[in-house]
């Protein structure tokens, strides 16, 4: 009997347990294969005891449908960075990834899953690096991996805040204000920019185009007539002005190594206000609604591709890759073609094009 264990990392997304579903389905109609998952990443094989559940066809049954993944997932730490507590009370990050890959061949592990975005997939590169048989699968709502043209829990996460866009504009047209919608987007915009346009918002600010505050001002006078009217704003929370930074700041979270995002529509409201603008302004931020929930229909099938794929690669003992989806066929991609390079919105492209020609200002 062959073992084959599957780990979701890194943030939650919709469309994971569809993954989740679909590796333990296909897996199922093989009679020398089981199954196991791993609880919170790789932290149930790092921690002691052992966490993992045995993942057959009753244990993944309903969960289709669901938001979020059953075996839990964290942004913390990992084989290589595992924190420690030292006597004094500070903490330590060790690489304790061999010793991991050892518990892995002790428990009878023959090949490993991992389901993540760019940081767990640089996790799994290093892995493959040290002898592991590991298979990626892309997952994150910012749709920033290259290889692929898109990564489940985009979709979702674009329709979540389009629908944002679409009751702050009845509550903006009443009370003729701006709008300040801050959503998720560390390095790429696809989601504001998608979400802009579906909503038919009139500003949309991306970390790929710093703006230039007196432009967004220009355009939002233009909503007004006589003090009457109203102006939406979407803006990725990496977005920074054509002078500045990232807004945010360093976490005090132990084993979290990114950057923590988060402020920039109050900036944003502060400069117009700093500006001359004397609509009123409210700020309304996303957060992580965008990663909970339901997700789409698309979502639920690009995400069963790729648990299907993600098995047979396994299957075929074709390790050190990535499974991708390329239309219209879902294939596998070496690793370190997946990192290669991040997928961002390019100034040029025809979508920022049609948002231009829709009359939606980026301030740049």
């Amino acid at each position: 009997m062959k073992r084959l264990m599957v780990v979701t990392g890194g943030g939650d997304c919709p469309g994971l347990n569809a993954v989740i579903r679909a590796i333990v389905k296909r897996a199922s109609q093989e009679k020398d294969w089981e199954v196991v998952g791993c609880i919170e990443s790789f932290n149930g094989v790092l921690k002691e005891p052992t966490e993992v559940v045995i993942l057959d066809n009753s244990k993944v049954s309903g969960i289709l449908v669901q938001g979020g993944t059953i075996l839990g997932t964290t942004n913390k730490g990992g084989p290589f960075a595992f924190p420690v507590k030292n006597a004094n009370g500070t903490w330590t990050m060790v690489d304790i990834s061999d010793q991991m890959i050892r518990k892995l061949q002790y428990m009878g592990i023959d090949a490993v899953i991992n389901v993540g975005g760019d940081g767990s997939q640089r996790i799994s590169k290093a892995l493959f690096e040290k002898g592991l048989n590991i298979i990626g699968v892309p997952k994150t709502i910012d749709n920033d991996l290259s290889a692929t043209d898109f990564t489940f829990g985009f979709q979702t996460a674009v329709q979540i805040a389009t629908e944002s866009v679409d009751k702050l504009v009845t509550t903006a047209a009443s009370h003729n204000r701006i709008f300040i919608l801050e959503v998720m987007g560390r390095d790429a915009g696809w989601i504001a920019l998608n979400a802009a346009i579906a909503g038919g918002a009139d500003v949309c600010i991306i970390p790929e185009i710093p703006y230039n505050i007196d432009r967004i001002k220009e355009k939002i006078e233009s909503r007004y007539n006589k003090g009457r009217g109203f102006c939406i704003i979407v803006v990725a929370e990496g977005s920074k002005n054509d002078k500045g930074k990232k807004v945010g700041h360093a976490s005090s979270e132990i084993g979290y190594r990114n950057f923590k995002l988060g402020g920039i529509g109050q900036v944003l409201k502060l400069e117009l206000e700093e500006a001359g603008v004397e609509h009123d302004i409210r700020v309304s931020v996303l957060g992580h609604l965008q990663r909970g929930g339901t997700p789409t229909a698309y979502d639920r099938v690009l995400a069963s591709e790729f648990g299907v794929k993600a098995f047979e690669l396994a299957k075929a003992g074709d390790f050190g890759k990535m499974v991708a989806y390329k239309h219209p066929d879902i294939i596998a991609v070496t690793l370190e073609e997946a990192l290669k390079e991040p997928h961002l919105v390019s100034p040029d492209s025809f979508l920022v094009q049609t948002a231009k020609g829709l009359g939606i200002e980026f301030g740049g």
